[in-house]
């Protein structure tokens, strides 16, 4: 007679077979997805707004007004003054959905933008995961829902805009540019000339181009283009860009004469400067001067200075090796100096987070480097220090604290986004109507893009997309911290 441990292990032996080909690591990572997905929903609805496809009401009923035969620019959405602002051949890309409801429309664009930014995060954090031996699949699985849950993505997503995909096109010449500067490698052996056209990274710049006829701030990228000499990139940016455009006006020629014609210096279309939701600099000053519109000349200095600083430190990031952050520089610049940047434009604070917080690894890691490789030096204020150097033992822990520090505050300010409490709106109310603390936060988002187009840090070496003198050198001290 069996006993009754006997029949008891009999019963449990199919599960400990199930359970014993389970990664117990894998399980642990799902449960911090779900969590951090869970987390980023609740945030969403904490510091969110009401969402309801606001923009792609009107996108959609634009495209449903131009397919039933009348003209683009004419319509204007029900209960606003708002209509279609902008270019042509978006209103081709976007005209299919005409065929779709207006919930069905902001979903499928949802579900689009988020698998972008998806495709967008893998390929920035492949070369950080790497370099810690982290699973890309999860770190990116963690990343979205976080990069979705700050102003730009919830804003993006709720209004039903586009911005994300915009981010995905220019971040596409990005991987292009690596790519091309591993051409010759293995890269130059893959079999058949279109996987070698792929990976070669010959197309890189098309995606500024197809961004640039969508909207025109990313036209600034070919202008970063042109400033570092990618001649061929640049080429191939403005290429597409008139390509498309010029095919557009061959299409649609009334929509195309209308645009550049009229609607292009329409700027009341899209709204007032002082707009709380205005988190560019024009914004910023008008708010500051407690007027509808904004001082001409003093926004048109000002900006003038920041688009020199953030190209000129750009280039600079290039040279040494890093053009993540010189992407991430040009489209904060993009952000700031442009008349109107809505909270939902703002999604180049998600790469800008990313080089900060890799920032404060690298400079730990380097730091813990040194420690290692250095024999322990006389005392510094009774302290041990490091062969000359002297850094004292707790040297690796606070290196790389200020980066790390900025990157969450970056974070948890765009989480919060602490502007809509201290929203107002002339003439009604005065943007002072709270003091100067709700002066400041009503400005908060635009200052953080000022600081950091001033201050985002660069890593040198750390993803180059050429190998010049210059990065050999900067590679060479790197490799020595």
């Amino acid at each position: 007679m069996p006993t009754t441990v006997g029949r008891r292990a009999d019963r449990l032996a199919p599960l400990q077979r199930v359970t014993r080909g389970i990664d117990r690591r894998k399980v642990v990572r799902g449960a911090i997805v779900a969590a951090v997905a869970y987390a980023a929903w609740l945030a969403i609805g904490a510091f969110g707004r009401p969402y309801n496809f606001f923009d792609m009401k009107i996108y959609h009923g634009a495209v449903v007004w131009w397919a039933s035969g009348h003209e683009l620019y004419e319509f204007i959405a029900p209960g606003t003054t708002l209509g279609f602002t902008y270019p042509p051949f978006a209103g081709l890309v976007m005209l299919p959905m005409a065929q779709l409801p207006i919930d069905s429309a902001g979903m499928v664009n949802a579900l689009a933008s988020i698998a972008a930014l998806a495709l967008v995060l893998a390929g920035l954090l492949r070369p950080i995961v790497d370099r810690l031996g982290w699973p890309l699949w999860f770190t990116v699985a963690v990343a979205v829902p976080l990069a979705v849950a700050i102003e730009p993505g919830r804003e993006t997503l709720g209004y039903g805009q586009v911005n994300l995909l915009l981010f995905a096109l220019i971040m596409a010449d990005l991987i292009g540019l690596r790519w091309r500067s591993r051409r010759g490698t293995h890269y130059a052996a893959t079999d058949g000339p279109l996987l070698r056209f792929l990976y070669g990274g010959a197309w890189a710049g098309a995606g500024i181009g197809l961004a640039t006829a969508v909207k025109l701030t990313p036209a600034l990228f070919i202008a970063y283009l042109l400033i570092t000499r990618q001649w061929r990139v640049a080429a191939t940016a403005i290429g597409t860009a008139i390509g498309v455009t010029v095919g557009t006006f061959v299409i649609v020629g009334d929509e195309s004469r209308a645009y550049f014609g009229s609607v292009l210096w329409q700027t009341e279309r899209v709204g007032a400067a002082d707009m709380t939701p205005n988190q560019s600099l024009a914004g910023l000053l008008a708010r500051l001067y407690d007027s509808i519109e904004t001082p001409g000349l003093l926004w048109l200095a000002f900006s003038v200075l920041l688009l020199a600083l953030g190209l000129s430190r750009a280039a600079s990031s290039r040279a040494d090796g890093d053009e993540l952050t010189a992407f991430t520089l040009v489209g904060l610049t993009a952000n700031v100096i442009s008349p109107i940047s809505w909270t939902h434009h703002l999604v180049w604070v998600i790469p800008a987070i990313i080089v900060l917080a890799d920032a404060a690894v690298r400079r730990r890691e380097a730091s813990r480097g040194l420690a290692q490789r250095s024999g322990p030096g006389p005392t510094v204020g009774g302290l041990p220090g490091l062969n000359g150097l002297h850094p004292p033992i707790w040297y690796p822990t606070l290196t790389g604290l200020r980066h790390g520090v900025a990157a969450i505050g970056l974070y948890l300010l765009f989480l919060i986004s602490p502007i809509w409490p201290y929203e107002h709106q002339l003439p009604e109310m005065s943007h002072y109507q709270d003091g100067l603390f709700g002066a400041l936060m009503e400005n908060s988002l635009a200052l953080a893009l000022i600081v950091l187009v001033a201050a985002l840090p660069w890593r040198p070496g750390a993803e180059p997309a050429f190998y010049g003198d210059r990065l050999a050198r900067a590679v060479a001290v790197n490799g020595r911290r």
